[in-house]
């Protein structure tokens, strides 16, 4: 695993795009996580200093209710970031959980487990996620169960073939013949050996929860009112997009980079990680 760790690091630093998306990453992070430093109230409305440009008291302009946009977009990538990071680690622990015990029990439970994954894939993610949004209330917390329920059948099937591939080695055919427990050999000898193939997909995972949770904002089916999400800014600006492009340009642009940094992260985890995917560089 350490090796792993120094290939990493090592296409980090000579990989340009790479270190400009951590740094962008490290940045929106710690921008979302001091919003409390900012002198604005971001639900505080002003009809006097509504619709304001770009300018030194407001960054980001105003919106149509007068409320600092940058304030806003800060407190918004708090929701954005924790949805996509939450719905990441949900997602991961569901598809980790079936994807080994697919892999390792074999037969009838692999059988039924597959199909159940297949059934899920073969019906449009999207239709999935408006159904299940009409039938729950919206909120942070269901938006995370629906994105969560949505994303971990591809880390599935990608956790079930590696699974495959570490229960046939030495020391886990010696673990069993011990007569060691089934679910204390998944936990000591099989996860900690998919772990890579784990940080890959996890990393994918957070650009598509962020981008569903951006997509489901953006109908109005996600975050309401009075809090904002770069999604939802971007549904509310798109009244006004004529006469204020500002307020669709910048939620746009931070989801945009968020979304494209973490996918330079996960391929450059994938290329360190993978055995295979850096042989020819």
């Amino acid at each position: 695993m350490s090796r792993r760790w120094q290939q990493f690091k090592h296409a980090m630093n000579r990989n340009r795009p790479a270190q400009f998306s951590l740094a962008v990453l490290v940045i929106f992070t710690l921008a979302a996580l001091s919003a409390f430093f900012s002198p604005w109230d971001p639900n505080q409305m002003s009809l006097q200093a509504r619709m304001l440009s770009p300018q030194a008291s407001h960054w980001f302009g105003t919106d149509e209710y007068g409320r600092d946009y940058f304030t806003r977009a800060l407190y918004g990538g708090q929701i954005s970031l924790m949805v996509g990071f939450l719905a990441m680690l949900f997602s991961t622990l569901i598809g980790t959980l079936v994807g080994t015990m697919s892999g390792y029990f074999g037969g009838r439970i692999d059988n039924l487990l597959m199909r159940l994954v297949d059934i899920l894939m073969s019906i449009p993610a999207f239709f999935l996620l408006l159904v299940l949004n009409a039938y729950l209330k919206p909120g942070i917390a269901n938006i995370i169960l629906i994105i969560s329920a949505l994303t971990w059948m591809n880390m599935s099937r990608m956790i079930r073939a590696e699974t495959l591939s570490v229960k046939e080695r030495e020391y886990v055919i010696y673990a069993r013949a011990s007569g060691e427990h089934p679910l204390l050999i998944i936990a000591r000898h099989i996860i900690p050996n998919i772990l890579p193939t784990i940080i890959v997909a996890a990393t994918l995972n957070i650009a598509s929860a962020i981008l569903m949770e951006s997509t489901l904002s953006f109908l109005g089916l996600g975050v309401q009112q009075p809090h904002a999400s770069w999604g939802s800014m971007l549904n509310n600006a798109q009244s006004y997009i004529g006469e204020a492009s500002w307020l669709a340009m910048f939620p746009g642009i931070l989801i945009l980079l968020t979304v494209l940094s973490f996918n330079v992260l996960g391929d450059v985890f994938r290329t360190a990680f993978e055995p295979g995917a850096n042989r020819n560089e």
